[in-house]
């Protein structure tokens, strides 16, 4: 797919490829995908070289990865929010012939240090850890420009490295997924089934795949606002055919009022049978939760009216997508398999079955989480996933729910349930009203029932914005500390 979209880019087209505060044509994608590929090349990189790219989401970092792919590269993708000895860390695992950067990420890593900081956002100096160029307008103190070079070479035809993406891991042992091309490929092809894009109808969704498979099959796309006010004026003025927000940005938007319409997808953390029932509700034609992970994007699929209909424990993810095969472990840890699935982990061999990390379980090619396997709860010599019980908590009123274990002494835990309701004019009388649906659903929890239930906001972290569970635990313990010093009233906990 990705050859079939660089083949069909040509200079002079008109048509609208990426729609925004500046509209850019085909034709533009064209001219800085050939003008980057030929710049590349004249740096002496050749197929199976390692290129870093840290540039902003737009047209510029499109075409500098579409000019990678072309041209047989390797591309490292980096991301300025993950620190500077973490960056870079994995810089020293994925080893770039070269680093191209934008001047604004180039510009956090020198002169413009102390105010990315404070922007949260820290990147070394990237020019003493590869050699370093930069893409776009040009600011003081930057690195050299990506310099044109003479024409772009032949297409690269055949397999080899695509991307490398890292996860997770410490400074001293980063963790990076590796897609092959002919992996990517099948990926791409799995959401552009999925999605079912039509030519010339706006798709509104910033990811690389999104982008892709939309963009290959004649379709405009917009980059999703980060405010909801100024997404909804997106959705009512674009009247996207599609639409991908993770968990977060739906809920956000959804508080705020935004409508939508057509088909809308979420994934890259949790999505609940109540938050697909309220984009329904908010004009979608279809709400579908996408089950993905780094290394396979996407594994399965399902579309809000059969999730609502699934009534038994744990959280159904869908049907497993073409060509992905599923299995589990003795432990009862999901295992995926199949063409789209990651080649391997940087400096480790190639691999079949990919351990996801989650407890499941599978009726036939129907797959259930039950939650993180390093997410159990041990209470009274009893292993508790939350993901089997955390969906039963998401009642009207709820934006988000999760079970977490705190130490309660001699290695057992207390099992807490924190509660993140919507936002409302009268919090008092929304929680009242969440406490009392609660009810029922903590009744049918049997032994796995929560010992306190607290109301408070989720914490958040990484790039997906997903519940981060060690940080709702320091919360929960905080809040028990509190509890004992001014008396149990403070939990709020339903009896």
């Amino acid at each position: 797919m990705l050859d079939e979209l660089i083949a069909g880019l040509r200079p002079g087209d008109d048509t609208t490829a990426l729609l925004g505060r500046r509209r850019v044509t085909r034709g533009d994608l064209a001219d800085l995908l050939f003008r980057y590929a030929g710049a590349l090349h004249a740096r002496g990189l050749r197929p199976g070289d390692t290129v870093g790219i840290a540039v902003r989401p737009g047209a510029r970092a499109l075409a500098v990865l579409l000019a990678a792919y072309r041209n047989g590269l390797r591309v490292a993708v980096l991301d300025p929010s993950a620190g500077p000895d973490v960056l870079r860390a994995r810089l020293g695992l994925a080893q770039p012939a070269l680093i191209v950067a934008d001047a604004a990420a180039q510009a956090v890593a020198s002169w413009a240090a102390p105010l990315a900081r404070r922007a949260g956002l820290a990147l070394p100096d990237l020019s003493r850890l590869a050699p370093t160029v930069t893409v776009g307008r040009r600011l003081p103190g930057s690195a050299p420009a990506l310099a044109p070079g003479g024409p772009p070479p032949r297409p690269h035809d055949g397999d080899g490295d695509a991307v490398v993406i890292f996860t997770s891991g410490t400074t001293a042992s980063p963790r990076a997924v590796v897609h092959t091309r002919a992996g990517l490929a099948t990926g791409l092809r799995s959401v552009a089934e999925l999605v079912r894009p039509r030519a010339g109808e706006p798709i509104l969704g910033g990811m690389f795949f999104v982008l892709v498979p939309s963009l290959a099959s004649g379709a405009p796309v917009a980059m999703p606002s980060r405010r909801p006010r100024a997404l909804g004026r997106q959705v009512i003025s674009l009247r996207p055919q599609a639409t991908y927000l993770t968990p977060p940005q739906l809920r956000a938007a959804l508080d705020a009022g935004v409508p939508f319409r057509g088909r809308v997808y979420s994934g890259s953390a949790p999505v609940s049978s109540t938050l697909l029932g309220r984009v329904r509700a908010a004009g979608a034609d279809e709400a579908w939760c996408v089950y993905a992970l780094t290394e396979v994007f996407p594994a399965a699929a399902v579309e809000a009216t059969e999730k609502a209909a699934h009534t038994g424990a744990g959280d159904l993810v869908g049907e497993l997508l073409p060509g992905v095969r599923a299995s589990l472990s003795p432990a009862g840890e999901l295992l995926l398999a199949g063409a789209g699935v990651c080649d391997r982990y940087l400096g480790a061999e190639p691999h079949e079955w990919v351990s996801t990390g989650d407890i499941a379980r599978l009726d036939d090619r129907r797959v259930v989480l039950a939650g993180r396997a390093k997410d159990m709860i041990l209470r009274r010599a009893e292993n508790i996933y939350p993901g089997l019980y955390e969906p039963s908590l998401h009642v009207p009123g709820v934006s988000l729910a999760v079970l977490v274990g705190v130490p309660a002494g001699d290695g057992d835990e207390e099992v807490v349930a924190i509660v993140e309701t919507a936002p409302g004019a009268d919090r008092a009388a929304v929680r009242a009203a969440v406490r009392a649906a609660l009810r029922e659903p903590l009744r049918r929890m049997g032994s796995a029932r929560p010992d306190r239930v607290l109301f408070a906001p989720i914490p958040l972290s990484g790039r997906s914005r997903k519940p981060d569970r060690a940080a709702a635990t320091r919360l929960a313990s905080r809040s028990a500390s509190a509890e004992a010093a001014s008396g149990p009233a403070s939990s709020g906990a339903p009896r």
